[in-house]
């Protein structure tokens, strides 16, 4: 065991928080399961071998989108000539939020592209329409780079803070952590110069904390980016999260690292991660954001088998059902992309962990044959939406 080594496992036991540099010696260094042991000890000291999952609903509104980012393969400019460009009408939105209701979904999670046309009153609209046809079920919409928009389009100009109060008043729960990429300069500048940076995402997830809005946090990884650059992505996460618990009356619930998918983007000559470099970054997660409740392997990116083995490399949840995901196709992959309940207990009772289901705010879901409710929170000693 190398000197570096020991202090790490030494920190890990310890349940001390792990620096920049052990973080970059883990990535460089660590062999893969001495990583995966101990990104596991952290995950069962917090959550035992409890594995989370929920009935969800993606939706993602439209495709047109103003921005022209080089890993995304799913904006279309916004032309009404473009074959595959869509939007959504919001009677629509609701129809799949209602469909997903009587399948017993507690979630909808709803992103989209920066639609160029359409007033704030849509998003307002969504989400009262949804309210109103689901009034249980947990509202979880728009990245914090679709709230920016949102306060540019509105008339007259909103804050940040006024459109998240709006858009809560009309059924808003939760923000999806989508958007984040890689907090690095040079990284915004070859990859997505157009859109917002770091300071503004961490405005808008800084308000919706302030609010009492939970909300989860991403890493897109896998480009242009180096593991130097992933690992002070997740300092500046851990650092904001490190406020948010000490004064704010929510914070996030979640990370969620999203390896990138070359093929249909600008940057498709790029490899993208491999299956190592995607279990080493779930673990390296879990290690560095100590103080963020649940660490996600999102199956859509990740791969079903991969989320699987990942559920002893420090990962404690797999996402849910999904449904149609238009955003990220792998492997010529449809928009339809679902997995069923069946499936997801099976796979996280394989890799030897128990299936909790859990509703947006990590609150166990207890069910009935003709109902659900909420229990406690799963995860009791990280606040109430932890």
């Amino acid at each position: 065991m190398t000197v570096a080594e020991h202090s790490i496992r030494a920190k890990v036991d310890a349940g001390r928080r792990l620096s920049a540099e052990d973080g970059q010696w883990l990535y460089a260094s660590a062999d893969l399961h001495t990583l995966g042991q101990l990104a596991n000890q952290v995950r069962e000291r917090r959550h035992g071998r409890s594995a989370y999952y929920n009935i969800n609903r993606h939706i993602n509104y439209t495709n047109y989108c103003v921005l022209r980012c080089k890993f995304c393969s799913f904006f279309r400019p916004w032309q009404k000539e473009a074959a595959d460009g869509y939007e959504l009408t919001v009677p629509q939105i609701a129809d799949q939020a209602a469909e997903a209701c009587s399948r017993g979904a507690t979630e909808v999670h709803i992103v989209g592209g920066l639609h160029p046309r359409l007033p704030f009153s849509y998003y307002t609209d969504m989400c009262r329409e949804i309210r109103r046809r689901c009034p249980r079920m947990c509202i979880k919409a728009f990245t914090a780079i679709e709230i920016i928009h949102f306060t540019r389009i509105a008339k007259p100009r909103m804050s940040i803070r006024d459109v998240l109060v709006a858009l809560r008043e009309a059924g808003l729960d939760a923000l999806p952590g989508g958007g984040a990429e890689i907090f690095d300069p040079r990284v915004h500048d070859e990859a997505f110069k157009n859109k917002v940076g770091e300071a503004e995402w961490f405005e808008v997830h800084r308000t919706a904390h302030e609010l009492g809005i939970f909300t989860n946090a991403t890493m897109l990884y896998g480009h242009v980016e180096t593991p130097a650059e992933r690992i002070a992505h997740l300092i500046k996460l851990r650092e904001h999260q490190d406020e948010s618990l000490r004064s704010r009356p929510a914070n996030f619930n979640c990370l969620v690292p999203l390896p990138f998918v070359p093929e249909g983007s600008a940057l498709s000559h790029l490899p993208g991660p491999t299956g190592l470099t995607n279990l080493r970054t779930l673990a390296v997660c879990r290690l560095m954001a100590d103080n963020i409740p649940h660490l996600k392997a999102f199956w859509i990116m990740q791969g079903i088998k991969l989320s699987q083995v990942s559920l002893n490399w420090g990962v404690d949840d797999l996402d849910g059902t999904v449904v149609h995901y238009d955003i990220t196709k792998r492997d010529g992959a449809s928009t339809h992309q679902e997995i069923t309940v069946d499936t997801l207990h099976r796979l996280i009772r394989e890799a030897g962990c128990t299936p909790i289901e859990r509703d947006t705010l990590y609150r166990r879901v207890l069910r009935t044959p003709d109902a659900w409710t909420t229990g406690d929170p799963v995860d009791p000693g990280c606040g109430t939406g932890s």
